[in-house]
């Protein structure tokens, strides 16, 4: 089995200069943990949602609210997203890509063409979901 045979495709991405407050409502409403961050459609950083949660402040919203709280908001996707990614191709075996994510600690592999250009991402749940629900 090869990563194009599980990996969620249609992925959305962000522009590297997008601001946080569009990074974190996409994120909450389709659900992501993790999104690719692109600059002219190559894959240049991922944030996710932990990235999201040590950077923005939580007073946002609340009474306690400061300037220096809004601040946090004012950043651009490139400021916060983890730079080089490690990266799978479609033909990557699932066996390499369980290493990886238990070797290096992360969570998600973008899959990439040979462009760099994201076409699709895999997870650790979308391996427990294959592996849960395959015959």
């Amino acid at each position: 089995m090869k990563a194009q045979d599980i990996m969620v495709k249609n992925v959305i991405c962000v522009d590297m200069d997008e601001r946080l407050p569009v990074v974190k409502n996409l994120m909450q409403s389709n659900g992501f943990h993790h999104l690719p961050v692109t600059e002219k459609g190559k894959l240049v950083g991922i944030i996710s949602d932990r990235d999201l949660l040590r950077l923005i402040s939580p007073f946002i919203d609340s009474v306690s609210e400061q300037a220096r709280d809004l601040d946090t908001l004012n950043r651009a996707a490139h400021q916060v997203m983890t730079r080089q990614p490690i990266t799978v191709k479609a033909d990557t075996p699932v066996e390499d890509i369980v290493a990886w994510l238990k070797r290096v600690d992360i969570s998600c592999l973008p899959v990439t063409d040979n462009e760099e250009h994201v076409i699709g991402i895999i997870s650790w749940r979308d391996l427990v979901n294959h592996a849960t629900f395959k015959d």
